[in-house]
């Protein structure tokens, strides 16, 4: 891995460097994975791991040697692009007026700047089923988040809590709770499959 250096007042620690290079460049192949899942998209993977990678070898003196690199370095991805995110949020929407029609402006009404969606509400919502998506809704503020990034994204508790900047008692409790809420939430469709595997035929 070629390491960019950019500009700064002192001259960049070759030894930093090259411990960085040496101890990052193995968790390369998995930070894309995880940026494959944030962007959906390949090319946006792509860049998206490259700024993450130079804004943590911008930081690495901070990093303490011996504790979680990879969290650590889910953590910038993360930020990355949620930074990201928000920044294509806050851009003016630029359309053509002459092929604009009032279904085209409904449609777009809940991405303009200050409509509220969040990176997460993004994530939450590209989930395949409405009754999921629901449950999801209703929990309270912060266990949804948690149970997504420990349980569809695969992350341990303590990549989530670094995530997200929590403890991992924190994130333990809520990703408990969550699945009870869950499992409580979506009772009617066991009730529903069990229902229909042991009902009578009709002759």
């Amino acid at each position: 891995m070629t390491v960019t250096y950019l500009p700064t007042a002192t001259t960049p620690d070759p030894d930093l460097a090259a411990r960085f290079a040496r101890e990052v460049e193995p968790l390369r192949d998995v930070l894309t994975r995880r940026a494959r899942r944030l962007t959906r998209c390949e090319a946006d993977a792509e860049d998206l791991v490259q700024d993450t990678l130079l804004r943590a070898y911008t930081g690495f003196h901070t990093f303490e040697a011996g504790t979680n690199l990879k969290a650590w370095l889910f953590r910038c991805l993360y930020n990355r692009w949620i930074s990201g995110y928000r920044a294509k949020q806050a851009r003016v929407a630029e359309v053509l007026t002459y092929s604009i029609d009032d279904r085209d402006l409904a449609a777009t009404v809940s991405y303009l700047p200050g409509s509220g969606r969040s990176a997460e509400t993004e994530i939450l919502e590209s989930l395949p089923d409405d009754d999921i998506k629901a449950a999801m809704r209703a929990l309270p503020d912060g266990f949804a988040e948690v149970l997504y990034y420990a349980d569809v994204e695969g992350y341990t508790y303590a990549e989530t809590a670094e995530i997200l900047a929590i403890p991992a008692g924190t994130v333990m409790s809520r990703v408990f709770r969550a699945r009870k809420w869950l499992r409580l939430a979506l009772a009617h469709r066991t009730r529903f499959r069990t229902e229909s595997v042991t009902a009578p035929v009709v002759a």
